[in-house]
């Protein structure tokens, strides 16, 4: 289904295509690793469990997907575009620490947002394993960044971001000399690349299969 098609038929398409919110999660992981083998070579053995809302907005041209820009002061990921999340407290299911963290980091109150699923767990080169919660967030929210986080929030067309043709693939090189590949996105003047572009990756080929980008 196109992701430009009319929002109803496009939600209830999606939330078939996604895990359940409890139960077994039986999606293989995608990673930091799957463009670049052996890309970080000191991978920690034990990954961390974390979450991220993938936050889908309804808007006159379709959906958009709520992002955000990463505060300069953090130490990690200083500026990238993000999505709201974070690790997960203990205790917590994937889910509560999503819409924790994106009311934490955005001001985004719980109950505006209706879960649709899980998408595919995703592996960070520093130790992280992300899991994607999709959202549909509805309308009369308000937003409110945390400074100490956040420096702007915004949104980018779902299909734009469901578009392979719109899928890069760059390479950087590591602090120990390795290659790096990974997926970007540059919408506007916006370069979403990293775990969010691989995350964002996941789930276009968990909704239309993979294909050459």
């Amino acid at each position: 289904m196109s992701p430009t098609a009319p929002s109803g038929e496009l939600r209830a398409w999606i939330e078939q295509h996604l895990d359940p919110l409890e139960g077994d999660h039986a999606t293989q992981a995608a990673s930091d690793f799957d463009l670049g083998p052996n890309a970080f070579p000191n991978e920690p053995v034990e990954l961390m469990p974390a979450a991220v809302l993938v936050g889908l907005i309804e808007r006159e041209g379709g959906y958009s997907v709520l992002l955000t820009r990463r505060a300069d002061t953090l130490r990690r990921h200083t500026g990238q575009i993000a999505l709201p999340g974070g690790r997960c407290d203990p205790g917590e299911t994937i889910w509560q620490t999503a819409l924790r963290e994106a009311h934490e980091e955005v001001g985004l109150a719980p109950d505006f947002v209706s879960l649709a699923g899980l998408s595919s767990p995703y592996r960070t080169g520093t130790g992280f394993l992300v899991t994607p919660v999709v959202g549909f967030i509805q309308a009369g929210f308000s937003l409110e960044p945390n400074p100490a986080e956040v420096a702007d929030i915004f949104e980018t067309p779902f299909g734009f971001l469901m578009d392979p043709a719109n899928h890069e693939q760059h390479e950087r090189l590591g602090p120990q000399g390795e290659t790096r590949r990974f997926y970007a996105m540059t919408h506007e003047d916006r370069f979403i690349w990293g775990a969010t572009a691989g995350m964002l990756r996941a789930l276009y080929e968990r909704l239309y299969g993979a294909a050459v980008a």
